[in-house]
C-alpha cells in the first residue's frame, strides 16, 4: 500500500480509544449513496438520522488524490466502504472514531468537487478530472447549513517577492483575511495560480520585474478574473516548484535544481535549507495534533506534542518539503520544535523557553552546591602562566616560591572565563603545572581544553635563495696621429710644419751651423680611454728626407658576466620570528679634533659597518595548510671606500633589501620580487668640425660604448614539517 494511503488510514484510525465515547455523538450517518451524473461525475449522498446535519470540514490530497470529510460528533452506521467505478471516483469508505466519522472518497485523479446540505443529506458533487463541469441541483440548499461560498472573499492586500535560501524565489501574496482558495500549475517555462473568491484593488494589478534577486524567477503578472485572480509567475532554468497557504497568506517557492548543502551555521540568521521528502495538503480547520500526526507518518519520526498544542488549522500544501510544512505549522500556530535524535517535542514557544530556563536555573544551583576538587595538570608545550590567563579574566598574581594564581575574590570573582563561580587556578612556574579547584564537571571540561591548549607547535623551514645577476659591456675605439715637415729656401729661410728643436754643430774651419732636425708629434691626441684597463694599440709611420708622417689606432673592448646565489635557511615555530644572518662587519677609521695647522690627525677612532645577508622571517600556519610570510630580505655588500679629508677612508656599502607578506602554498616556491638595471652610455670625443667629416671625420674623434645590466631575484619556499621530523 502507498506510503499516504496508510498515513491516512492512520489518521482514520487515530484515538481508537474514544470509540467508547460514541454515545455522547449527537447525529448518525445512516447510509451512503452514489449516483452516476453526466461527463463522469458522481453525486455521494451523506444520509443523517436527523435533519441537524453536522458541519463537515473537508480536506484534499493529491498523493494519493483523496476528499476527506470530517464529521463532527458523528457515529457511522454505514458500510465501511463500497466501491463506485465512476469517472475518476473508485470508491468510498467511512469509519468512526473518538466521537467522529471520516468519509474518504477515493479518486484515481485529482479532482474538483462542490459540496452543499439538502435536509438531512449532505450531497458531494465529485467532478471528472480538476476541470470545473457544469452542475445542477436537484433541491434547494439551506442557507444556514451550506458550506461557505466563494461570495464576498477577501482582498489582496500586497504582492511581495523574496530572495530565499539557495537561491530560490519566493512570490508572497498577502490577503486581508481568511477564504482565499488557491491552486498552482506549470506549463510551458511559466507558473500559473488561479486564486478563487478573493478580490484585487487596482493599485496591486501591476506587473513585477524580480530579475535583479539572482533567482529562476523572471517577473509577476498579476490580473483580476471573474472568478477571482490569475498570476503568472515567468521563470528560467530546471526548477522545482512549490506552495503552501495560510489564512492570510500564499507562497510560492520556485527552487533552481542543484544539490542543497545540508551545513548549516546555527549561529547565523541565514534561512533553513529544507530537505524532506515533499508532501501536498489540503486542509480545511483540521485539528493541528492530526496535522502533526500525519507528518510525523512522512518522516518516520516521532513527534510528541505537549498537551497545551490544540487547535484547527487550515493549510494548504503543494510539493512542498516536509520539514518546511511543519514549520509553517509551527509558525502559524506560536508552536516551536526541539529535536533530540529522531524525537521531536513540539509545545507553545513560552512553554518551550520556560523549559529550558528552568534546566538552566537547576544547572546554575547544582554548581553552586557541589564540591570542590583539586587537579594537579602539567604542561608539556606551553606555559602555565599563559594557560592560566586564557582560562581566567580575572586577576593574576604571581606567590612565593615561584608560582601565581588566578580566580580567588575581589575582582577577580566577578570575571571566572571558563571556571564555575567558586573555581580558582593557580600554576607553579618551576614545574610549569596548573592546580585547578573547582568542581568535578566543570574540571573535566577545563582538562579537555587544556589538551587542546598544549599541544606542540608545527614547525615551518623557510628556503629563500637570493640571486644576482651581472652582465657587463665596454668597447672603446680612438686615434692619434702627427704629421712634421721641413723646407730651407735658398735664402737659407727655413720652413718647418710640426715641432723641431734647432741644433750647433762644429765646421771644420772653426764656423758653426744651426740644424733644424725633424721630430714627429701628435697632432691629433684622441686616444681610447677604457675604463675597464689599457687599450690596445696599433702605430705605423713614414719617414722622408723632409717630413714624417706618424698613426697609431687603439682599440679596447670588456666583456664580463657574474653570478652570485645565496641561500639562507631557517627553521622556526609556527607564528614565532626567526632571524639569520651571514657576512661581515667592516671597520674604519675616523679623526675627530684634526688641527690642520701643527699637522696633528687628532683622535683616532674605529667605526663598523654591517655588510651581511639577512632574513628575518614570521610565519603563520593557515586552517588550509597554507603558509603566511611577514618576511624581510637584506643583501649588503661592500662597493667601494671613499676618502674624506681629515678622516681617512669610509667605506660604500650596496645594499639590497626586500620587506613584504605573501601567502604562499605549501612547498610552493614564489618569487618575492626582482630588480633589473640596465646601463647604457655611447660617448663621443672630437675635434670639432674635423670630426663631423663623413668618411674622414673617424681621425679626428674617438668613441666609448657601455652596455651594463644587473639582477636581483628573491625565490622563497615554506614547507611545513611533518610531527615525524619535529
Amino acid at each position: 500500500m502507498h506510503l499516504a494511503s496508510r498515513c491516512l488510514m492512520t489518521m482514520m484510525m487515530f484515538g481508537a480509544v474514544g470509540w467508547a465515547q460514541a454515545a455522547t455523538a449527537t447525529s448518525t450517518l445512516q447510509n451512503i449513496t452514489y449516483k452516476s451524473l453526466p461527463g463522469g461525475r458522481v453525486e455521494l449522498r451523506m444520509s443523517f438520522d436527523n435533519s441537524q446535519v453536522p458541519q463537515p470540514n473537508i480536506f484534499t490530497t493529491d498523493n494519493p488524490p483523496r476528499i476527506a470529510i470530517d464529521l463532527p460528533d458523528t457515529v457511522n452506521d454505514a458500510a465501511r466502504h463500497q466501491d463506485i467505478g465512476v469517472g475518476t471516483t473508485s470508491g468510498v469508505s467511512a469509519v468512526a472514531a473518538g466521537g467522529r466519522t471520516r468519509v474518504v472518497v477515493e479518486l484515481m485523479q485529482a479532482s474538483t468537487y462542490k459540496s452543499h446540505v439538502e435536509g438531512n443529506n449532505l450531497v458531494l458533487d465529485v467532478n471528472n478530472g480538476a476541470q470545473t463541469q457544469p452542475m445542477t441541483t436537484a433541491s434547494t440548499i439551506d442557507p444556514s447549513k451550506a458550506l461557505p461560498s466563494a461570495l464576498n472573499g477577501p482582498a489582496i492586500t500586497n504582492i511581495d517577492f523574496q530572495r530565499g535560501a539557495n537561491g530560490s524565489g519566493r512570490v508572497l501574496i498577502n490577503f486581508n483575511g481568511s477564504g482565499a482558495n488557491a491552486n498552482m500549475h506549470r506549463q510551458d517555462g511559466s507558473i500559473s495560480v488561479d486564486i478563487d473568491n478573493v478580490q484585487m484593488p487596482a493599485d496591486q494589478a501591476k506587473r513585477l520585474n524580480v530579475l535583479d534577486f539572482a533567482t529562476p524567477v523572471q517577473s509577476i503578472s498579476p490580473r483580476s478574473t471573474p472568478n477571482g485572480v490569475h498570476v503568472d509567475i515567468a521563470y528560467s532554468g530546471d526548477v522545482e516548484t512549490s506552495s503552501y497557504q495560510t489564512a492570510n497568506q500564499y507562497v510560492v517557492e520556485v527552487t533552481p535544481k542543484k544539490q542543497a548543502s545540508k551545513d548549516t551555521n546555527p549561529g547565523s540568521f541565514a534561512q533553513p535549507v529544507y530537505t524532506g521528502n515533499r508532501v501536498t495538503f489540503n486542509f480545511q480547520d483540521i485539528p493541528v495534533r492530526s496535522v502533526l500526526q500525519l507528518l510525523a507518518d512522512y518522516s518516520g519520526l516521532n513527534m510528541v506534542a505537549s498537551d497545551t498544542v490544540g487547535g484547527s488549522i487550515t493549510l494548504r500544501l503543494n510539493n512542498v518539503p516536509w520539514d518546511q510544512a511543519l514549520d509553517v505549522i509551527l509558525r502559524a500556530k506560536s508552536l516551536d520544535k526541539r529535536r533530540d535524535g529522531n524525537v521531536i517535542w513540539i509545545a507553545p514557544q513560552k512553554e518551550l523557553a520556560d523549559y529550558e530556563q528552568n534546566i538552566a536555573d537547576a544547572r546554575f544551583k547544582a554548581e553552586d552546591t557541589a564540591p570542590l576538587i583539586t587537579t594537579y595538570v602539567p604542561i608539556s608545550y606551553g606555559k602555565a602562566v599563559d594557560i592560566a590567563k586564557l582560562l581566567t579574566t580575572g586577576s593574576m598574581q604571581s606567590i612565593a616560591g615561584g608560582a601565581g594564581s588566578a580566580g580567588g575574590s575581589g575582582e577577580a570573582s566577578t570575571h571566572r572565563g571558563f571556571l564555575s563561580p567558586r573555581g580558582s587556578v593557580t600554576y607553579d612556574q618551576r614545574t610549569n603545572t596548573l592546580l585547578i579547584n573547582d568542581t568535578a564537571e566543570k574540571t573535566a571540561e577545563l582538562r579537555t581544553i587544556i589538551s587542546q591548549l598544549d599541544r606542540p607547535v608545527q614547525q615551518v623551514m623557510i628556503e629563500s635563495r637570493i640571486v644576482i645577476a651581472s652582465d657587463s659591456f665596454e668597447r672603446d675605439l680612438g686615434v692619434m696621429w702627427g704629421v712634421a715637415g721641413r723646407q730651407v729656401n735658398p735664402s737659407g729661410q727655413v720652413l718647418s710644419v710640426g715641432s723641431g728643436i734647432p741644433t750647433t754643430q762644429q765646421i771644420a774651419n772653426g764656423t758653426t751651423s744651426s740644424t733644424y732636425p725633424l721630430i714627429s708629434g701628435m697632432n691629433v691626441n684622441l686616444p681610447a680611454a677604457p675604463n675597464t684597463g689599457v687599450a690596445s694599440t696599433i702605430a705605423a709611420g713614414i719617414l722622408g728626407k723632409n717630413y714624417a708622417l706618424d698613426l697609431e689606432l687603439s682599440a679596447a673592448q670588456a666583456e664580463g658576466r657574474s653570478e652570485v646565489v645565496s641561500s639562507p635557511r631557517v627553521i622556526t615555530a609556527n607564528q614565532q620570528e626567526a632571524d639569520i644572518r651571514q657576512g661581515q662587519e667592516i671597520g674604519y677609521v675616523t679623526f675627530q679634533n684634526t688641527s690642520g695647522g701643527s699637522g696633528t690627525s687628532g683622535t683616532a677612532t674605529v667605526s663598523f659597518k654591517d655588510a651581511v645577508l639577512e632574513l628575518k622571517v614570521t610565519p603563520t600556519i593557515t586552517a588550509d595548510r597554507r603558509v603566511f610570510l611577514a618576511i624581510n630580505v637584506n643583501k649588503d655588500s661592500l662597493d667601494h671606500y671613499i676618502t674624506v679629508t681629515g678622516s681617512g677612508q669610509v667605506p660604500v656599502i650596496d645594499t639590497r633589501s626586500l620587506n613584504t607578506s605573501v601567502l604562499v602554498d605549501d612547498g610552493q616556491t614564489v618569487v618575492l620580487g626582482g630588480i633589473y638595471d640596465v646601463t647604457k652610455s655611447d660617448t663621443v670625443n672630437k675635434v670639432p668640425g674635423l670630426g663631423d667629416i663623413p668618411g674622414l671625420g673617424f681621425l679626428f674623434r674617438n668613441t666609448q660604448h657601455i652596455n651594463d645590466r644587473d639582477e636581483l631575484l628573491i625565490f622563497v619556499t615554506p614547507r611545513i614539517l611533518s610531527d615525524s621530523l619535529q
